[in-house]
Parts: structure tokens; C-alpha cells; sequence
């Protein structure tokens, strides 16, 4: 079978496992069904359906078995995956076909009991519970003191239509209700009133009804009362169980609050059974166990399924690394020279090097740890606790090695370990080694052996340090002025370069005007770049003159090649100018026939058209632009919703009409240029592949909101799409399961959605500050590239209110005013338009 090819592949594959145990099931293939879903629960935490499928399976075969106790191993295990009512009451009811045995009535008891206690306090559903306990004991003819003791532990408990079991008792009871019962009734009952709102929110709710059950938890915190709370949170992760911030917040509240050991343990191990990808799970999960006590074995085996778990990014490792290692430490007993818990503290510290050198860089790139801090807290133990400077000033010289040397905060981390743990002649060579490498802050370091030399050394090692500080900066200041050198050459190259554009440019238009104006009763034509002006322009409407030639006594031929205007583009249409409610339309084939036609049956859905104007060039052939105006504003947002829509194989686009002479930095770009952990990138897909089977592929691993393949201007696929998922929990899940998937003939590579900025160091004004010389820390857990220095003087960098800004947003050095205004007069030179002519024919 398909699925079962599948899961030999990869085992973790939900669901396949899912249709693996549907098609058994169809097939009536009962061993192996029972195979199937034994090695799912092992794998993962199975659903309600799940359960109560796989139980009343297992009770229909156990009906002619003597023996029930593997029902009721199996019902024990059910009930520790979530907290579900109807579960327990399936439990509870099968333990009552056993009562019969010896013993048997008792048993049944104690499952009620823990029952009531599991899911009792459940607002919707634990009344079922209660009253099946009730008719259990009613049935086996119990003491009246029993029975009455479960009415009242019920009306003490705020559940949905407690009124009803009130009046049962009421009838049932001989003497009356007592009012101690009334009185935990009542308020019962007022503590339902409050939450009532809260479960009607649910009711209506569509699910997963996370923002809901937040807002219930929220309420449930402020009341303080832990049973309530703990139900409340039970039911969140019912329908929510794979989000990683809700177990956090679980666990996090049992570890500071409740602090009952198989309670808390036991809610660790579910959160990493249902997000096993999330580190900060496992990481609380080696904490709470050394918290409470639990056998070293056992914390090791958990740190090792943590490793097989399968973490999204490098750095995850390095922290879970680090969480272990940290909890190796605290066993160990420093007074004894050595012991066994030092030995594997050591193993550990040198497995995590080789674990983060061979598996995490082969499948991330990168190590995850470019500052090398766990062989630094090793170092420091070594050093504080070990008193083995020997083995620290070792692991310092290989972090060095790793490309640590040009950092000035890493030869400081060591002289001061050095200084603290060292003696004076390994500080004044760990300075003297950090004077000749450090490259990002050579003065710091620099002053630090000078103030070292001040306080410990002679006047021979004074002098040797003045000689060598002097020689590496002179050397430095070298080397930073050669590179502002070369950054000013290039600059001035690049300014040259564009003044010859400008130059060329100006001179094309020039020419241009020349050529139209030997042609009668022709106008200046419209910049590409000025589509939207042209909404006030004729160029679409008037019928240009062109050469004709006599074909008889009245008649005349047009010129070759020559289509007239439409007949929607005539010069007495009436001009109606209203850019909020118009849109502007682009990207049209140019070969597209009666585009007012077309473009008003596809923008009819989105409200009443008052006018399209499709833009003809001079000879009438269509521009592949044009304007639709609406009779109403609110039709403009319906529009907008159709850009890219595909309009005979070319995306259209549309985009809102803005007058670009009052808003010329106008710029619509419709999606985000950020990290959207909700979103996945696919590069690779072959151009065959169309949105629909991109869907196919991907809403196995969620929910999907929008695919959106990225085409070029023409409609052609470029293999690149971006999907959104309905969380960040989905997109994660499908990089890991999607990336590196054949398509095809193709193999895709899948991201997380984190598109570059568009054009950041082309906007007037962008350039490179002083904060390319603050230390490495602030580029984050990466680090700022080894190969970028910056060793350009800040006082060039104080140099942007000295210079000029250019057309393309690069910076020119400054020139005399009269040459500034020479040169830049041409440029600056705005066309008048026609309403600029109107007021001087009307002397205004």
C-alpha cells in the first residue's frame, strides 16, 4: 500500500498514519489495524475519535476473552493523552460490565472517583459524569448517605443546567435540602453566572477557538482557584494541541504554582509529545526533572529524544546543549579532585562540540554558536572550579582559531578570565596577541594593555607596549584611509555615471521635442513613468493629423499603419476626474482587443462604472494601460481585490489612481517585505505547476489561507511561490516535512517566508552609519558577516550634510553653487501641463 510505503520512509508522517488505520479499518484487517494504531500511539498522542474508535474495537473482540485488563490498560493510557469527558465516561461504563468479579464494585468506584476529579469540573459535559456516578450507585441499591453526599458534591460545583439537578434532589431528598447544601448552591451557582458568557463564546465560536479559551484562561488566573484553572487549560490543548505557546503557559503556571510532581512531569512529557519541535518545551521539560528529583537516566533520555526532535533552527540546539550541560555541572562536586559526574560533565562538554560541528552544520550551514559559548563556560568552569588554567587557556586558543581573533570582546573575555583565575605574564601576552588581531575596535584594546602596563608592568614592558600600540594604529589609520579612498573613487565614478544618463537623457528629450514639433496641432507625449497623468491628458482622444494623400476630387487615404481611436475616446467625452473613486489599471497586452469592453465585464461585479478610459498612442493602438471610474468610493476596495488577476495570460495589475504631480513618492506594493513565520517561500517548482496542485501539496501539512505563485510581468511562472498557512506552528511543519520534496522532476527548496527589502539603499538618504562599528553582539545570534569590515573614520561618516543628493539617491560631493545650479538647471526645469497653458491664454 501507498501509505505504508509512506511511513518506512518516514514514520512521522501524521497523516498517513491517519488513512493507514481508515483503509485497515475498511478492509476489516483487524491484526494489523491493532498494529497501526499501537505504533501511532507511540509516536504521537492520539485524538478523542481515535480512542473511542480503537476502545469500542477492542471491546467487541474482548467480548469472548476472559481476561478485560488490556481494555483497561488501554482506556489508562487514553486518558493521559488530553483531558476528555466523553473518554472517561466510556471508561467508567465499562468498568461496571466487570463489577461482577471480585472486587469489581469498588474498582468501579475508584474510576468514578478519579472521573469526577478529571473532568467533573468540566462547565458543558461533566455533568454526565456526575449523574452516571449517581445512577450507579442507585442501581446497586447504595446507602442513602452515598447518594446524597454525590448530590451535594455536585451542586457544589458550577455546571450548565445545575437548576435541573437542584430540583432532582429537591424531589429526591425525604427531609428538604439542607441549607449548607443551599448555601454552596448559591454560590455555585454565581460562579456559573460569571462564566457563562465566557462558554456561550465557545458554543458559537468556529474552532479552534483559541482567542476564546484565551480569554477564559485570562478570567480563570484572576479567580485563583487551581482546579478551575487547570480544567480550563485542559480543555485550550483538547483543541489546541498543537500550539506551542499554550503548553508553555501550562506548564509554566504548574511549575510556579501547583508544583505537584506527577502532575507537572506528567504535563511536561504531553507538551513534547504534541510540539516536539519546540525547544523551550524540552528545555522546561530537563528542568522540572531535575526540580523533582527524577533519576539521572531518566533526564538523560529525555536530553537525547530532545536531540532526535528535530529543532528548526541551529541555535535551538545550542540552547538545549546548554540546558544539559548546565544540569551535568550542578551534580558534580567540585571538592573532590575528580569523581564520575566530572568525567561525564568533561564527555558532555566534548560531545556537544562534535555533535555541533558534524550534525548541525551539515544540516543548517552553520554551527549555531559563532561565539563559542559553551567552549567558554567549559574554559570558565575549568578555570573557577577545576583550577586547571591549563585546559582554559586550550579551548581559548581554538576559539580563536574559529575565526574569534579580529573580535576585541572575545580577547577581553579572555584577559579578563586571565586576570581573575591567571597570572600577570598570560595577561600581558593574551593583550599583546589582542593588540596585533583585533581589527573591529583596535583603541580599546589598545588602551586596555596600556593601563594593564600602567598598573603591573616595568618601564622596558612600558615602552614595548607604547611601540607596538603606536604601530597598529598608524597601520590601521593606513588601512582605513585607503578604503575611504577607494569608496570616494567609486562614488565619484558612480556620480560621473549618472550625470552622463541625465545628460543623455535630457538631450533625447530634447531631440523628441524638435521631431513633434514639425507636426501640426501635435502635443507632448506623456513619460512612461507618468501613467497617471494622463487621466487629464487628450492623448487618448484627439485624432492627430497626419500626411495625407488625395485619392480623388473630395477624398483621402490615411497614412499606412494608421488605426483610428475607438469610439469611446472622442474629443467631446466629458472630462470627470475623481482619483477616490477611480483605479488604475496595468500591465494589459497590448494586443488586447476592446479593452473598455472587457475590463467593464470584469470590474462590473465590484460596483456601478461611470466611466472606462482605456489609453491610446498616437497611430490608436492601446498603450496596455487605462483608468476605470465608479459612481460610488466603496467600489474602489472590490477593485483592488482583482489585481493580478489573469486577463488573457498576463497578470493585471491594479493599483489605486493618485495624482503622482501632488504624491510623486507614491509607491504600492501589496505584499509584506518582513519575516511572516505564518508564510513559506518554495523556490524550484517547475513553471508546469499550476496553483491548484501547489494547494494539493501543501494543505496536507494545514490549513492554507493563500498560494500565490510569482510570475514575471508577462504572466510567465518564475517557479517561485509563497503559501500562507492559518499559524506559525503549520508553516514550521511544512518546511520541515516539504523542504527538499520532489515536484515533478524538480526538488523545491522550502524557507520560512523573509523577503529582502526592496530598494533599501537606493532611497534618498540611505547610507551607512555609525552602526557598522558597534560591537558584533548587536547582529544577533549570526553575528555580522566575517568577510564585512568597516574601517571607514567616522569623520566621513559625519560627512552627509556636506554633500548633495542626486536623481538616483547617491551622494555627490559638493560643487560651488554656481556650478550646482549650471549643471542641475536642465533637471529642474519642470513642463508646464495644460492647465499651465490655460491660465496664461486666460492671464491668470
Amino acid at each position: 500500500m501507498l501509505e505504508l510505503r509512506i511511513l518506512s520512509i518516514n514514520a512521522f508522517d501524521y497523516n498517513c498514519h491517519v488513512d493507514l488505520i481508515k483503509l485497515l479499518k475498511q478492509e476489516g484487517e483487524l491484526f494489523r489495524l491493532r498494529k497501526a494504531r499501537q505504533k501511532m500511539s507511540e509516536l504521537f498522542p492520539l485524538t478523542e475519535e481515535i480512542w473511542l474508535d480503537w476502545l469500542k474495537d477492542e471491546i467487541r473482540l474482548t467480548e469472548e476473552e476472559p481476561n478485560r485488563e488490556k481494555v483497561y490498560d488501554l482506556f489508562e493510557r487514553a486518558v493521559k493523552d488530553y483531558i476528555c469527558p466523553d473518554i472517561w465516561l466510556e471508561y467508567a461504563q465499562y468498568s461496571i460490565g466487570g463489577m461482577g468479579s471480585p472486587g469489581g464494585i469498588d474498582k468501579v468506584r475508584s474510576i468514578f472517583e478519579r472521573a469526577v476529579t478529571a473532568v467533573g469540573l468540566h462547565m458543558t459535559k461533566g455533568q454526565t459524569v456526575w449523574e452516571a456516578y449517581r445512577e450507579f450507585e442507585n442501581a446497586i441499591l447504595s446507602t442513602l448517605e452515598r447518594i446524597h453526599t454525590l448530590f451535594r458534591r455536585q451542586l457544589a460545583v458550577p455546571l450548565m443546567d445545575m437548576e435541573a439537578t437542584y430540583a432532582e434532589y429537591e424531589e429526591w431528598s425525604e427531609h428538604g435540602v439542607p441549607d449548607t447544601v443551599i448555601h454552596q448552591y448559591k454560590k455555585a451557582l454565581q460562579q456559573m453566572e460569571k462564566c457563562k458568557s465566557f462558554e456561550e463564546s465557545l458554543l458559537v465560536a468556529e474552532p479552534p477557538k483559541l482567542a476564546e479559551y484565551q480569554a477564559y484562561i485570562d478570567f480563570e488566573l484572576k479567580e485563583g482557584d487551581p482546579a478551575r484553572i487547570q480544567i480550563t487549560f485542559e480543555r485550550t490543548l483538547a483543541e489546541n494541541c498543537l500550539v506551542p505557546d499554550m503548553w508553555a503557559k501550562y506548564t509554566t503556571y504548574l511549575d510556579r504554582q501547583l508544583k505537584v510532581r506527577d502532575l507537572v512531569l506528567s504535563t511536561h512529557e504531553r507538551a513534547v509529545r504534541n510540539c516536539p519541535w519546540t525547544m523551550g518545551l524540552w528545555k522546561s521539560y530537563l528542568l522540572a526533572l531535575e526540580r523533582h528529583g527524577a533519576d539521572h537516566q531518566v533526564v538523560s533520555d529525555v536530553f537525547e529524544k530532545a536531540l532526535n526532535a528535530g529543532f528548526i533552527q541551529a541555535t535551538d540546539y545550542v540552547e538545549i546543549w546548554q540546558a544539559y550541560l548546565d544540569y551535568l555541572r550542578r551534580r558534580v562536586d567540585f571538592s573532590k579532585e575528580s569523581s564520575k559526574e566530572l568525567e561525564e560533565l568533561r564527555g558532555a562538554f566534548s560531545r556537544s562540540l562534535d555533535y555541533m560541528k558534524q550534525d548541525v552544520e551539515e544540516r543548517f550551514g552553520e554551527s549555531g554558536d559563532p561565539s563559542c559559548i559553551i567552549m567558554q563556560i567549559w574554559a570558565r568552569i575549568e578555570a573557577l572550579h577545576c583550577k586547571n588554567m591549563q585546559k582554559a587557556r586550550e579551548l581559548w586558543d581554538s576559539i580563536m582559531t574559529k575565526g574569534n581573533a579580529k573580535y576585541a570582546n572575545m580577547w577581553l573575555e579572555y584577559y579578563n578570565l586571565e586576570r581573575s583565575y591567571g597570572d600577570s605574564v598570560h595577561c600581558r601576552k593574551a593583550l599583546h596577541r589582542a593588540v596585533q588581531c583585533t581589527s573591529d575596535y583596535p583603541e580599546h584594546v589598545c588602551e586596555v594593555l596600556l593601563t594593564f602596563e600602567r598598573v603591573e608592568g616595568s618601564l622596558e614592558d612600558w615602552d614595548v607596549a607604547v611601540q607596538k600600540t603606536e604601530t597598529r594604529l598608524n597601520r590601521i589609520n593606513e588601512q582605513r584611509a585607503k578604503v575611504a579612498e577607494k569608496e570616494a573613487n567609486l562614488a565619484r565614478q558612480e556620480e560621473e555615471r549618472a550625470e552622463q544618463r541625465r545628460k543623455a537623457k535630457s538631450d533625447k528629450k530634447a531631440q523628441k521635442k524638435v521631431q513633434k514639433g514639425t507636426r501640426f496641432g501635435e502635443k507632448r507625449k506623456a513619460e512612461q513613468d507618468d501613467y497617471q497623468d494622463e487621466w487629464n491628458d487628450d492623448s487618448g482622444k484627439i485624432d492627430y493629423l497626419y500626411m495625407e494623400t488625395e485619392t480623388g476630387l473630395f477624398g483621402r487615404n490615411a497614412p499606412p499603419g494608421y488605426k483610428p481611436a475607438p469610439p469611446g475616446t472622442k474629443k467631446d467625452q466629458p472630462e470627470l476626474r475623481n482619483d477616490n473613486s477611480s483605479v488604475f489599471i496595468s500591465n494589459l497586452a497590448y494586443t488586447l482587443e476592446e479593452p473598455e469592453t472587457k475590463l467593464r465585464t470584469l470590474f462590473e461585479t465590484c460596483g456601478p462604472i461611470k466611466q472606462i478610459r482605456p489609453v491610446f498612442s498616437n497611430r490608436g493602438s492601446f498603450k496596455g494601460y487605462c483608468y476605470v471610474q465608479f459612481e460610488s468610493p466603496v467600489s474602489v476596495a472590490e477593485a483592488l481585490k482583482l489585481d493580478r488577476r489573469e486577463v488573457e495570460g498576463r497578470p493585471m495589475f491594479v493599483s489605486p489612481c493618485v495624482d503622482k504631480n501632488k504624491n510623486p513618492d507614491f509607491k504600492v506594493f501589496k505584499y509584506n517585505t518582513s519575516m511572516e513565520k505564518h508564510k513559506i517561500f518554495i523556490s524550484g517548482l517547475p513553471f508546469s505547476c499550476t496553483k491548484e496542485q501547489l494547494e494539493e501539496i501543501c494543505k496536507i501539512h494545514g490549513t492554507i489561507k493563500e498560494v500565490r505563485l510569482v510570475t514575471y510581468r508577462s504572466g510567465k511562472p518564475k517557479g517561485l511561490a509563497y503559501v500562507e498557512f492559518g499559524d506559525e506552528t503549520q508553516a514550521s511543519q511544512a518546511v520541515l516535512k516539504m523542504d527538499g520534496m520532489e515536484v515533478g522532476d524538480n526538488k523545491i527548496s522550502v524557507a520560512i517566508s523573509n523577503p529582502p527589502r526592496r530598494n533599501l539603499m537606493d532611497k534618498p538618504g540611505s547610507s551607512r552609519t555609525t552602526t557598522d562599528m558597534m560591537p558584533r553582539q548587536v547582529f544577533g545570534s549570526r553575528g555580522r558577516g566575517r568577510t564585512q569590515l568597516s574601517l571607514l573614520p567616522r569623520s566621513l561618516h559625519r560627512q552627509s550634510g556636506a554633500v548633495s543628493k542626486v536623481e538616483n539617491g547617491t551622494a555627490a560631493e559638493q560643487v560651488p553653487a554656481a556650478a550646482s545650479v549650471s549643471v542641475n538647471a536642465p533637471s529642474e526645469t519642470k513642463p508646464l501641463s495644460n492647465s499651465d497653458f490655460a491660465k496664461m491664454l486666460l492671464n491668470k
